[in-house]
C-alpha cells in the first residue's frame, strides 16, 4: 500500500486496530514513527494516535519519551473531571444508580470506569 506523507492511507485500518482493542478491554499502542530526528512529524503523529483514540505510543529513540509521556497522558482538566465523577458515584446515594446527573450532565458507569482508567493512567504515568 502506498504511503504518502502522513499516514491517510492507514486511518481505515488503525481505527479498527482501537475499535477492536477497546471491544476486548485492551489498551493499544500506536506504532513507531521512524524520523526520530523529525520532531513536528514525531509530534504529529502522537496528537494524531491521541485523536484516533491509542493510549501511547512506540518508541525508538529517547528523544520521543518526553513528548509521548506529554501527548498520551490525561490533562489536568481531564484528571478533574474523572476525580469529579469517581467521587459523585462514591457518594451512597449514588452506590446503586446506572447514571447520575453531575453538572448538569447525564453521567454513567461506564464514564466511572473512564474515569477510573484516565485517573490510573496517569498513576503510571508519572510512577
Amino acid at each position: 500500500m502506498p504511503l504518502p506523507a502522513g499516514r491517510s492511507t492507514l486511518l481505515h485500518w488503525l481505527l479498527q486496530v482501537v475499535i477492536h482493542a477497546r471491544a476486548f478491554g485492551l489498551d493499544v499502542v500506536d506504532g513507531v514513527y521512524n524520523d526520530f530526528r523529525d520532531q513536528t512529524g514525531f509530534e504529529a503523529e502522537c496528537e494524531e494516535g491521541v485523536v484516533l483514540g491509542f493510549d501511547g505510543k512506540t518508541l525508538i529513540h529517547p528523544s520521543q519519551i518526553a513528548f509521548a509521556n506529554q501527548a498520551f497522558a490525561p490533562s489536568p482538566s481531564e484528571l478533574a473531571e474523572a476525580h469529579r465523577i469517581v467521587s459523585a458515584f462514591e457518594q451512597p446515594e449514588n452506590a446503586d444508580k446506572g447514571v447520575i446527573a453531575l453538572e448538569g450532565k447525564m453521567v454513567e458507569r461506564l464514564h466511572l470506569e473512564i474515569a477510573r482508567k484516565t485517573l490510573a493512567k496517569a498513576g503510571s504515568a508519572h510512577a
